[in-house]
């Protein structure tokens, strides 16, 4: 292989990673400085690359910080879809599985990057109105959607009883949260692992309780 076809084929390679890096970079800025504070030169030194890169890949300010946000959130997207695909060989021990789901899912959720990713979105609602709408799609629709699709294949194998997935997902996920924010103070307040397994615990014992397959009575 020549170089002028090696250097071909790895350029677009190249300008993904680069991609990638600013983003990433973009994310911790604004997190860092809030929207206003943010300078796209300290972007371009967090992510090693000249500024007129960054403009040459995202164009202006505000095109960096939507697409950042974006990133983020499928980020945190993909680490809870991750999570949740733990569901797919329950076994025997149900509760077992669904409550180290649910407190992989509540750490997700109140990590940093979760939290920075509310904080931005809320803070700059009047600039951006529809950040909201895209980082809640992008999260807790689309972890809605993956949770009711395994809970449906929980129902067909009898280890829940017949039921609407989709509600199903959204009480799950309405025991997981609720709770989680009153504790987390809005996500201002750090919650221990201690915590989080008992928010997780309670969530599971009342979700089962509703929804648990219970044997047939003996005729």
């Amino acid at each position: 292989m020549t170089d002028t076809a090696s250097t071909k084929r790895s350029a677009p390679r190249g300008r993904i990673d680069k991609r990638v890096a600013i983003l990433d970079a973009a994310f911790t800025v604004f997190a860092r400085r809030g929207y206003e504070q943010a300078c796209v030169q300290e972007i371009a030194e967090v992510a090693g690359v000249a500024k007129p890169t960054v403009y040459n890949h995202l164009s202006d300010k505000e095109n960096l910080f939507r697409h950042a946000i974006e990133a983020a959130a499928d980020a945190v997207m993909a680490d809870n879809l991750a999570v949740v695909d733990r569901m797919r060989d329950a076994g025997d021990d149900l509760r077992t599985t669904m409550e180290d789901v649910a407190y992989r899912m509540l750490r997700i959720c109140c990590d940093e990057r979760s939290r920075a990713l509310r904080r931005l979105a809320y803070a700059q609602l009047n600039r951006f109105p529809d950040v909201i709408e895209v980082v809640h799609r992008r999260t807790s629709g689309r972890l809605a959607e993956g949770l009711a699709d395994r809970l449906a294949r929980l129902c067909l194998s009898g280890h829940l009883r017949p039921c609407d997935p989709t509600q199903a997902a959204e009480q799950f996920l309405a025991l997981l949260t609720g709770p989680m924010e009153t504790r987390s103070q809005l996500g201002s307040r750090k919650v221990s692992a201690a915590e989080t397994r008992a928010v997780a615990a309670a969530a599971v014992d009342t979700f089962l309780r509703a929804y648990r397959a219970t044997p047939a009575d003996p005729s």
